[in-house]
């Protein structure tokens, strides 16, 4: 009788067992998350030809597209990109809103992510004071740790601080980023108070010299790059140490020990795409009973567009390379975890504007403007008017910032003042629109940029006009790239997931940014970020088989 009760009463254990394992949330083991900074959505097919099987091509043949992805919001600009790709919300909401934005109760401008409150780890300079103290809303690595209890690791990794910090939200148990005068990777004590040995031993390994050593000579022969416009252009800068912007380049002055910086090569990518690879192992991503989440961002795209431009050589093999090392890493998750068992998806913080010097070359629209003859321009009138001297403290993130304080003591009210400055800014052929942020809401302005512009604005951290930039036009000079506008060239940018129950496919229904961290919400079945105003993608979520 006693066996026959034991009997049962293991079965009856066996069918519990049976239901809790049944039960289990069904997630892949690690969420793998690539944002190419400054990477344009046509380069996934403007070079389509040149890439190989196993990197760019595997993910349009393996994975889901979204090729209509916009951002929803303006400044396209590195800090809000990266913090609303990972909170789902727009910097109304998010309070990212620019890499930096002025603080006068403060006295200096703010660092999206500089906390005088931490310390460096890792190296003695100022490259480690950051922290995501100033992101004012939780991302969905933040989600993912809640809903496991915190069991699930989250790691964010750099050559950007912005880029490393934001992605991984408040809770992260790391994040990294390069620290440029040193060339090593730093943390702050936001995260930790002793770097791991781990990122020591891969410091002391000195690949950025190493890579630098080579120089930089095009993957193929030169004359392939028929993509590209030819390599001697006058809107191309060089590197400090040359006289013309031309491959080979030479990256390390042999006499002097002066090197042009690992982010500005292609080699960034090589070395962080590494440094992930190591990151991964040594915190046993993925090797849990939990999801983890690896948020990886490569800065190397956005500083060799700005310097070259996006119809470049040096972008085009910067891309061929990058797909070289994507190949790599793919192997290695594959390796790892295996096929299917890792969800990837890659997408970009913003684009690039085509140089000034090429659009006048190909007779397409385009101009300049010159910042301080603009804003001493409308400063003299001011003065003529009203008698005002520094009426306009900071031009920041497509925003003026007023001087309240010398305002205050007129008898004319702000709001005058304010209207007056947007009517004179409107008078440069370079502006399109410009409007006191107060009345925004109000203004007769044309959709989707009248909604950019107010999600692009936070109360607190805004200025007190906003204006929109002429298709075409840039701030500054003839050479290179720039980005920040509303326009697709800015505004369009990939998004690929892979792996993970993902099958094959696409939609070109009009997404956004903020559309990311709900869907891999949901993918997750977790709840959305604090701030999320973005949509599920369904298009994804429903082909999800995962049950």
């Amino acid at each position: 009788m006693k066996r026959i009760v034991s009997i049962l009463v293991c079965v009856v254990l066996m069918g519990v067992i049976g239901a809790v394992a049944k039960a289990a949330v069904p997630r892949p083991k690690i969420v793998v998350c690539l944002v190419v900074d400054q990477m344009r959505w046509d380069y996934l097919y403007r070079f389509h030809d040149r890439y190989r099987d196993g990197g760019f091509k595997r993910l349009l043949g393996d994975g889901f597209s979204c090729d209509q992805t916009l951002i929803s919001y303006a400044p396209t600009i590195t800090g809000c990109g990266h913090a609303s790709i990972f909170t789902g919300a727009t910097p109304a909401v998010h309070g990212i809103v620019g890499n930096d934005w002025p603080d006068f109760e403060k006295g200096y401008s703010v660092n999206c992510v500089g906390d005088e409150n931490v310390s460096s780890v890792g190296s003695e300079s100022k490259y480690g004071k950051a922290s995501p103290r100033n992101l004012l809303t939780t991302t969905v690595g933040d989600e993912l740790k809640i809903a496991t209890n915190f069991r699930s690791k989250v790691v964010g990794i750099s050559i950007k601080d912005r880029a490393a910090i934001l992605p991984a939200g408040h809770t992260a148990d790391a994040a990294f980023w390069f620290d440029k005068t040193n060339n090593c990777f730093v943390t702050s004590t936001y995260y930790m108070n002793e770097l791991p040995g781990w990122v020591q031993s891969f410091n002391s390994r000195g690949l950025p010299k190493e890579y630098l050593s080579q120089g930089w000579h095009t993957l193929y022969p030169i004359d392939s790059y028929t993509q590209s416009t030819p390599d001697d252009m006058p809107y191309e800068s060089r590197f400090a140490n040359e006289k013309r912007p031309v491959f080979p380049h030479n990256l390390v002055d042999t006499v002097t020990g002066f090197d042009v910086g690992i982010s500005n090569t292609p080699f960034g990518n090589s070395l962080l795409l590494a440094f992930a690879k190591e990151t991964i192992d040594a915190y046993q991503l993925g090797g849990g009973e939990d999801t983890d989440l690896l948020t990886v961002s490569l800065s190397s795209p956005d500083a060799i567009g700005h310097r070259f431009g996006p119809n470049s050589i040096e972008i085009e093999d910067n891309y061929l390379r990058l797909d070289r090392d994507l190949e790599d890493f793919f192997t290695h998750l594959d390796l790892t975890f295996g096929k299917g068992n890792y969800l990837f998806f890659i997408t970009a913080d913003h684009g690039a504007s085509q140089s000034p010097g090429y659009l006048a070359a190909n007779k397409l629209p385009f101009g300049f403007l010159n910042e301080k003859y603009l804003l001493d321009s409308i400063q003299t009138v001011i003065r003529s008017e009203y008698g005002l001297d520094s009426a306009i403290l900071a031009n920041a993130n497509q925003q003026l910032y007023l001087n309240d304080k010398a305002i205050s003591k007129l008898t004319v009210s702000k709001e005058e003042i304010a209207d007056r400055i947007a009517v004179l800014l409107m008078e440069s052929p370079g502006i399109t629109e410009a409007f006191v942020t107060s009345k925004l809401g109000s203004a007769t302005l044309a959709e989707p940029i009248k909604t950019m512009m107010i999600n692009g604005y936070h109360t607190k951290r805004g200025g007190d006009i906003v204006y929109s930039v002429r298709s075409g036009w840039k701030w500054g000079s003839i050479s290179g790239a720039s980005h920040s506008h509303w326009n697709a060239y800015d505004a369009h940018i990939p998004l690929i997931w892979m792996g993970w129950g993902v099958q094959p496919g696409k939609t070109n229904r009009l997404v956004y940014n903020t559309d990311i961290a709900s869907t891999l919400a949901a993918l997750l079945h977790i709840q959305m970020p604090s701030g999320n105003v973005g949509s599920v993608i369904y298009e994804l979520t429903d082909q999800n088989k995962q049950e």
